[in-house]
């Protein structure tokens, strides 16, 4: 699922040792690295060499037992710990693994026939291409790949390398169903991934900016804010998916906030239970 550009390769990737100063000396420390978790076989460690070459990041090998406490802040700023119940992410101050949350109550009421506000708003169908900018945990792109079923597809973009293969690896382990389309997951920014594809690439092109205040009911997402994108959509980004989208390009956003209104987008109706929001706009005229 992993797949690199080049364009973004320097900022995100190629300075993969970062040289810090703790407690008086210097240390090389790498951004991500890969190990396993307290109960090592050798299946479990092929595995974790595997995931470690699919993001293109070191392996750490662990013994039993041994804390990685140690390693954050002085091997690695984050570790992927693979283990039997998949991957987890973690830092010094926490950790969180991937979990279809939301997104599997969503799919299971879009099998029973009921509305989604995504699937509504972008008019998914099937057969249908669709590009998401900001990945994230794939709750949003793992809907869409049963609204587009198995003759449509998902990529989604993830600047992230930490979150696109947590994203990417749990994915890799759920099973989204004959019924759904594959996602493909891409380490890159989306400012500059859509400047690489031609004119009407894709049906349909998602981005979902990270809210500006923290949501509460979700205990990972102080974590998930930590390792996320902070970046607003632009005027020119959004331009440029729109030069890319075939349909429409949505945006999702935050209630009381003036986002989409400064992206000249407004308010599709919707939910008054949620404190979520959608704009969307038409591609752009053809060049």
């Amino acid at each position: 699922m992993a797949r690199r550009g080049a364009s973004w390769m320097a900022e995100s990737v190629a300075p993969s040792l970062r040289a810090w100063w703790m407690r008086g000396r210097r240390v090389t420390l790498v951004p991500l690295a890969v190990t396993t978790s307290t109960k090592v076989d050798a299946a479990l460690v092929r595995e974790a060499r595997a995931v470690a070459a699919r993001w293109g990041v070191p392996f750490l090998p662990r013994r039993a037992k041994e804390s990685v406490a140690p390693w954050l802040g002085t091997k690695a700023a984050a570790l992927l710990v693979v283990g039997g119940d998949g991957v987890t992410l973690w830092d010094a101050e926490g950790s969180f693994g991937f979990h279809a949350g939301m997104a599997h109550l969503r799919r299971m009421r879009l099998r029973a026939g009921e509305p989604d506000a995504f699937v509504r708003v972008a008019e998914l169908r099937a057969g249908d291409a669709v590009l998401d900018c900001t990945l994230g945990l794939a709750q949003d792109a793992m809907v869409a790949s049963l609204a587009v079923g198995p003759s449509g597809r998902v990529v989604g973009l993830e600047r992230s390398l930490a979150l696109g293969a947590v994203a990417g690896e749990g994915l890799r382990r759920y099973a989204l169903g004959e019924d759904s389309g594959p996602i493909e997951v891409v380490h890159a920014d989306a400012r500059e991934y859509l400047k690489t594809l031609p004119s009407r690439a894709f049906d349909v092109v998602f981005f979902d900016p990270m809210f500006a205040k923290p949501r509460k009911s979700q205990p990972a997402f102080d974590m998930l804010r930590r390792f996320a994108e902070h970046a607003p959509l632009t005027q020119e980004t959004l331009e440029e998916a729109r030069r890319v989208a075939r349909r429409w390009v949505v945006v999702k956003g935050a209630k009381y906030t003036d986002d989409l209104r400064k992206l000249g987008l407004e308010d599709e109706p919707g939910s008054r239970f949620t404190d979520v929001i959608w704009g969307r706009v038409g591609p752009s005229a053809e060049p």
